[in-house]
Formats: structure tokens, sequence, C-alpha cells
């Protein structure tokens, strides 16, 4: 058996489509464009490519990019303040910090003083206490591209056992609560868990979210089963140069698996598209507008 590949990218353009034509109806009835801010501390390589790469999905769906690159050394008192003018301008729907930040800056801090209807990445304490008991409101992006993903291969997750392995507050907390909506029957497995491998087994639907290349081995999966694979890790490769693998072992995988993600090419399309869809989500809502489901 061969698993289907569950293309990302392909299922993100289609994604980003529909928001692009939601916000040139929102533009056309309402006047209204939404806007968000990003801001970047310092000169990280890896977060430097990565809000390009939003800027350019912004623009592209018709949306306004307010970006803004504060040094390295810029003081956590100076960082606030411009999340004070950001929460205060209309213009300015959705706002994202770009992490890590300096050891010198309160992630924590700096993450709550965001508005929470503006908190387009999910991570508030309000968003994640909205989250957890029901509540409207908005929801970290990779696991939401999570679970987009697997239900574009499966018909419905309710009554399926489903395994999330890691239990960050950005990827596996979110995606327990998220799953429970979708009433699957959840397991988060963690570092300390028992027979690892036997748990995840045990899974129709296994997301493996722990940042360790390739620990999850073609044996530990379920014949048949859906696999979406979060991580992204840089490996030693060929000739000196590096290459990317995820957190499934997916050569292994990819002959036991129904579904498989692949990485790249996988979930990381899909949290750019999932914050383009949380950014029109908040600036309907703060307009008082009917919030798209898409």
């Amino acid at each position: 058996m061969t698993a289907r590949i569950i293309d990302g990218k392909t299922i993100a353009v289609e994604l980003r489509g529909r928001i692009a034509a939601e916000v040139a109806r929102v533009l056309s009835t309402h006047k209204l464009v939404p806007g968000i801010a990003v801001v970047q501390v310092g000169d990280n390589p890896a977060s430097s490519v990565y809000v390009r790469s939003k800027s350019k999905a912004v623009a592209e769906a018709g949306m306004r990019a307010f970006d803004h690159k504060l040094p390295d050394d810029v003081s956590e008192a100076e960082l606030l303040t411009l999340i004070g003018t950001l929460n205060a301008d209309p213009k300015v729907n959705g706002i994202l910090v770009q992490l890590p930040l300096p050891p010198h800056i309160d992630a924590q801090r700096i993450i709550a003083s965001i508005e929470a209807d503006k908190d387009v990445d999910g991570f508030h304490p309000l968003n994640a206490g909205r989250h957890a008991t029901g509540l409207p409101g908005l929801v970290p992006c990779t696991p939401l591209g999570c679970v987009l993903l697997a239900k574009s291969v499966l018909p419905s997750l309710a009554g399926l056992e489903a395994v999330v392995i890691g239990r960050s507050n950005i990827v596996g907390k979110p995606l327990l609560q998220l799953l429970l909506a979708e009433n699957a029957t959840v397991t988060v497995a963690h570092s300390k868990t028992r027979d690892l491998p036997g748990v995840c087994r045990r899974a129709d639907l296994l997301i493996a979210a722990i940042g360790r290349p390739e620990m999850v081995r073609g044996d530990w999966i379920k014949p048949g089963a859906t696999v979406i694979d979060v991580g992204i890790n840089r490996v030693p490769g060929e000739g000196g140069k590096s290459r990317i693998v995820g957190d499934v072992a997916f050569a292994e995988a990819e002959t036991v698996a129904g579904a498989i993600t692949p990485v790249p090419g996988g979930v990381g399309p899909m949290t750019i598209a999932c914050l383009l869809l949380n950014t029109l989500r908040a600036a309907c809502a703060q307009n008082g507008l009917p919030v798209p489901l898409l």
C-alpha cells in the first residue's frame, strides 16, 4: 500500500483563493480592506523568510500589510508601545508578533498585550480560554491547518481515535480542543507517555508535533491511518548540504498510512492560509459583519 499524499500546497492555494474572493466581496459591499500588522524583532533568517512569505500572501489576498521591523536591541517598553498603537488603529485588524523574541523580552507579556480580537496568531490567553470552553475566538493557525488537511481526506472526524504527539501551547493543546469540537476521541501524548509507539498504533488520525526529526517510525502507524506531520527539521544531507524532514519517517510511513502530509509542502502552506483566514474573520467581527466560515 502507498499512502495518498495530502498536498498542502494545493489545498492552501484553494483556500487562499476563496479568501481573496471574500475579501473582494467585503471591499465591494462594505468598503472594508482587512489589514494585518506583522512585527519582527531582529534579523533571524528563518523569521525573515517567513515574514516575507506572509507579506506576499497578504498582498495577493487583497489585504493591507503593515510591516514593522525593529532592531534586536529594542526595549520591551518600546515594543509594548508599538503594540498599543496598533491595538488602537482601526485599519489594523490583526497583529502578529513574530516569534522567537530576543531573551530580554518577555514573549508571554507581549502576546498578552495584543488586543484579543486582533490576535490572529490565536495565542492570547483570552482566546485560549474561549477555545477551551467552546466560545468563539481566534484559533492558532497551524492547528487549524492540520484539521483542515485531515478533513480534506476524511469524510468526518467524528468517532475517530486521534493521537496528537506534543503538548505545546502553539500546536498540541489547541489541536486537542479543535479535534474534540469535531467529536474525535483524542489522546495527547508526550515525552512522558508510556509505550508511545503503542499509543500511536491506536490512532485513526495521528498528528506529530514534537520537533524531533523522523522520530515516528513506520511501525508506529496503524495501517490505513491518516498522518499529519507538523515537524520542520533541518538535518545534514548529501554533499554537505542540509535537507528538511518532518517528525515522521516519511518513506516508512508512506507504505503503511492511508494518507500522509509531506514535509515540506504539507502543513506549512496551510499555516499562512489560515493566518489570512483569521485576519479576514477578525476584520469582519470588528466591523459587525457576519464572520465567514469558508
